[in-house]
């Protein structure tokens, strides 16, 4: 949530919380007692808040790899964007990243949709995503970003039918202004807004010494949010202190309905407010509010289960229905190409997964195969959800060129995917180099590297000519890329990934590896490279690739430098050689 100066009557309030009767229980932190509401919440799953506290660890991690930040516009907040995004695509969701041009730091909101229920019947929910610059923001605002996490991940794998569309958002650049959500919002049409029946916003649901407060706490959109914690006699309250401070208010501007859940803040928890939920009396709801200390351990457990609960029995009382949904499934190959010589063949899997209704058996088919080239599956039928080896197989007779084979599964319906398949000219392997611009003397093409990286500079020596790539060496938080997606033939008897590697550090240390190369093939870690491996000079580096044979795939190297101290990762004359 965003810092604001407090006004006159804030001011106020916070003196008389503050000369309230001292005579309060100070370390009364149970909760309050809770009455059970079986009848109330019987038809929304009960959210896991294991599951929630595992995603603000990683946040946290991310944080703490990220130079102790998850700023808008960091690398800490593009890593925590990428690891909401991993979990809501995995998961079946429509998911966009929408640039913030206009925002105090330039960086993506990330919007997520179910697909299903009318697209004209919108019930959003949403968190800010990023932290301030002084700490992780584990609860401001990693708690509501975590609890929605966790809820769209259970809407997807309960699959119930929909009576309206539930859309997620994680908004960048809270807290230098709502600036992320005010951006989405300026973006919509008319129409567009016309969908949104009401918004749902989740600040700091988490907090130590929270509070139980509601938005608009009398409204009809507050009804479903306000009925969940009413069952469990919390009482809760208007939110006061957060009025016109996160995200919701970008929408109320726009005249859609909002609501949401809150903990509270830097405020004060008054002397009746422990009484009825526990805690301790002039003390602040959150006191690691905008500091380093908004760790993992400024959570309450408590406070975060009856959010996340919370935020279920809302997502089913607005947009769930009560029927069966359609049995239904998908079908995806990965690799999604691939190559193979007459007399060779070459492997895919064929990735199944059940988005409507239970899981069926799925029969697995092929077609559009050249002739002479066949395409076999192991097993041949899946329960979906599940996944086989699909092999591809030319005689050395086949036909040669491109061809897209079509992958179909047969179920209750029937789906399919493509598979792009090049028969090369001749049986056998095709020796030779397949690394383009090797040593990266003929500009960037047909690297993909981040701005920097191949370089000419005389600050680190290239092992021959002028260029090579330099990764890093900033002395400060930064990430650099470099990669080059490459079709390896079949047939070959040797594949042999070289790269020459030198290692510059000012780092002293000799056991902690602060900065890191990581060196991929797909989604494979060939190696990991340390600040501990520094030298002088180049060293050669060396990968047998055959597993790959018959490929596409993309090589990559990550180097990731931390707060202080540079280290350079150099990288000069990479080859793939087959023969």
């Amino acid at each position: 949530m965003r810092r604001r100066t407090p006004t006159a009557g804030l001011a106020l309030a916070l003196f008389a919380a503050v000369t309230a009767s001292l005579t309060t229980t100070a370390a009364s932190a149970a909760p309050a007692p809770v009455s059970a509401a079986p009848a109330l919440v019987a038809a929304a799953p009960d959210i896991s808040v294991t599951n929630v506290q595992a995603h603000l660890t990683q946040l946290n991690t991310i944080a703490t790899n990220n130079g102790g930040t998850r700023r808008a516009g960091s690398a800490g907040y593009t890593a925590s964007v990428s690891y909401v995004k991993s979990k809501l695509q995995a998961a079946g969701y429509t998911v966009t990243e929408q640039y913030c041009s206009a925002c105090t730091y330039p960086s993506n909101n990330l919007i997520a949709e179910w697909p299903q229920g009318p697209a004209d019947q919108v019930v959003m929910f949403g968190a800010h995503l990023d932290s301030v610059s002084a700490g992780p923001g584990i609860n401001d605002n990693g708690s509501g970003s975590a609890t929605l996490l966790e809820n769209a991940l259970v809407l997807a794998q309960q699959n119930p039918s929909m009576t309206k569309r539930v859309r997620f958002a994680w908004w960048t650049d809270e807290e230098q202004g709502l600036n992320g959500s005010e951006f989405y919002v300026n973006q919509l049409s008319a129409t567009q807004k016309s969908y949104i029946k009401g918004y749902y916003n989740f600040d700091m649901v988490g907090s130590t010494n929270g509070g139980y407060f509601i938005n608009r706490l009398t409204s009809t959109t507050a009804a479903p949010l306000k009925a969940y914690w009413d069952s469990l006699s919390l009482q809760p309250e208007e939110n006061v202190e957060g009025q016109g401070r996160s995200d919701d208010y970008s929408f109320q501007q726009a005249g859609i309905p909002t609501s949401g859940y809150a903990a509270g803040a830097s405020a004060r928890k008054t002397t009746a407010q422990a009484a009825k939920w526990g805690g301790t009396a002039n003390v602040a709801y959150d006191s690691c509010y905008h500091r380093s200390c908004d760790t993992t351990s400024n959570v309450s457990a408590t406070v975060l289960n009856r959010s996340a609960d919370g935020v279920a029995y809302a997502i089913w009382q607005l947009a769930v229905g009560g029927g069966t949904p359609t049995n239904d499934f998908s079908v995806a190959v990965s690799p999604t190409s691939g190559s193979v010589a007459p007399g060779g063949s070459t492997t895919a899997t064929v990735n199944t997964a059940t988005t409507s209704g239970s899981a069926q058996t799925v029969s697995l088919s092929a077609s559009g195969a050249p002739s002479g080239v066949t395409v076999s599956f192991s097993p041949s039928s899946v329960t979906s959800g599940g996944s086989a080896t699909m092999t591809v197989s030319a005689s050395a007779t086949a036909t040669t060129g491109t061809f897209t084979i079509t992958v179909t599964g047969t179920g209750s319906v029937t789906r399919s995917a493509a598979y792009t398949l090049t028969v090369t000219g001749t049986g056998g392997c095709t020796g030779g180099q397949l690394i383009g611009n090797s040593s990266f003397e003929s500009g960037s093409a047909p690297w993909t590297a981040s701005s920097g990286v191949i370089t000419n500079s005389s600050s680190q020596a290239a092992r021959t000519g002028s260029y090579k790539a330099w990764l890093d060496g900033y002395g400060s938080s930064h990430t650099d890329t470099l990669s080059q997606s490459v079709s390896i033939p079949a047939g070959c008897a040797s594949y042999t990934l070289s790269f020459w590697l030198h290692i510059d550090s000012a780092e002293t240390t000799t056991t902690v590896a602060y900065d890191k190369l990581t060196v991929q093939v797909g989604s494979t870690t060939l190696a990991t490279y340390s600040n501990l491996n520094k030298a002088s000079g180049y060293a050669q580096r060396s990968f047998n690739l055959a597993a790959y044979a018959g490929q596409t795939v993309t090589l990559k190297w990550t180097g990731v430098e931390d707060a202080s101290l540079q280290t350079s990762f150099v990288i000069d004359d990479v080859t793939l050689q087959v023969g």
